[in-house]
């Protein structure tokens, strides 16, 4: 079997009531990834990965790391948290070979989050266009968001930051920054997003008052959007997300500035979003995925989320839209995860954030 085994161990941490631990063995698939972001598997069995520092690997389905970058990918401006983020594989991919990007464009003095379409032919992306820039340009090289989201009617979601230096914008229809926008597959507007027609609003947007949305999916069982986003000192949410609705920031947080000093003195507004979930202190919420697999029964329906600060991912379970337990997992491999993923096999993959990041699978140790 091509993959090594890295640990075998027991979920440790039960958070908010004793949940019955699952044994697991986390194996390593692909090591030497430079700041790995987001994983997309392919029909094939192979994986494709993108990597914060601008390139985009493929995994082939001998689970071998290609050495050679997939070419064709547009350039990124890279920089601190600026770079080449998310990827999605459209729903006909089988078919079309169409695949979506976001990244960083621009530079440190003026710079965007940016999504671009392509084809994937094998060991490069032909017909490689840029069908969305999130405006207005913006200073330095923080919150981003990046991630991408497909929805049943073949519209995508993408989701985006508030530049960090202007979170105030967030609140503001009129631009893009602290923002979901929902856009077809060509980067066109649906004419039944939420803001369209509206003077001055942008007619890409589907949510606002977000600080920097890190994670984002739908589930189609439930017909629920799930994402989860940053706050500064504690504040990280999960928002249920739904079309024209302001989910507070930074009118309304659960957390605290950098330096101690006070976002807000409001949790709650009248016309502003609640989270699901919140945590203070931080963990830094980073990928998530809603697991549907048959590996792990016990963990059927549970929102994955990895973690960057908090050094696990964290299982949270759900009754309904209620949150009712959870289990901090991993914690052991004392690694950030940048994302994770439901695999097509049922196992559980994860990517680490570092120089020299890994793709790791996680089955049960029996």
């Amino acid at each position: 079997m091509f993959i090594r085994t890295l640990v075998a161990g027991t979920a440790l941490l039960a958070l908010a009531t004793q949940v019955q631990a699952a044994d697991y063995k986390i194996e390593t698939v692909a090591e030497g990834l430079s700041y790995p972001w987001s994983l997309a598997f392919l029909p094939d069995g192979g994986m494709l990965v993108t990597e914060r520092t601008g390139a985009l690997r493929l995994i082939n389905a001998a689970g071998e790391l290609q050495p050679e970058p997939v070419a064709g990918v547009p350039e990124a401006f890279v920089n601190r948290q600026a770079g080449l983020m998310g990827l999605a594989l459209a729903p006909d991919f089988a078919q079309s070979g169409e695949l979506f990007l976001s990244y960083a464009c621009g530079t440190a003095e003026a710079n965007h989050t940016c999504l671009a379409s392509a084809r994937f032919k094998g060991r490069a992306l032909e017909n490689t266009q840029e069908i969305f820039r999130a405006q207005p340009a913006k200073k330095g090289s923080a919150h981003y968001g990046g991630r991408i989201a497909f929805l049943p009617d073949g519209t995508l979601l993408l989701t985006l930051g508030d530049g960090f230096d202007y979170r105030e914008q967030a609140q503001n229809t009129g631009n893009h920054l602290g923002s979901i926008v929902r856009l077809n597959r060509d980067g066109s507007v649906p004419q039944d997003n939420p803001y369209v027609g509206q003077e001055g609003a942008k007619p890409e947007l589907y949510s606002i008052g977000h600080r920097n949305v890190q994670a984002i999916l739908y589930d189609a069982q439930s017909q629920r959007i799930y994402s989860n986003e940053h706050g500064p000192r504690g504040g990280d949410e999960i928002n249920l997300i739904e079309a024209g609705k302001n989910y507070g920031w930074p009118k309304i947080t659960y957390g605290v500035d950098y330096d101690g000093a006070q976002v807000s003195p409001y949790t709650e507004l009248p016309g502003l979003e609640q989270p699901l979930l919140h945590w203070t202190p931080s963990i830094a919420p980073s990928g998530m995925t809603l697991y549907r697999g048959e590996l792990f029964t016990q963990w059927q329906g549970n929102l994955l989320v990895s973690a960057l600060a908090g050094m696990e991912v964290r299982r949270v379970v759900l009754n309904g839209t209620e949150v009712t337990e959870q289990e901090s997992l991993f914690k052991e491999l004392g690694a950030r995860f940048r994302d994770v993923r439901s695999g097509p096999d049922g196992a559980i993959y994860l990517l680490t954030d570092n120089a020299s990041g890994k793709v790791l699978r996680v089955t049960p140790s029996n």
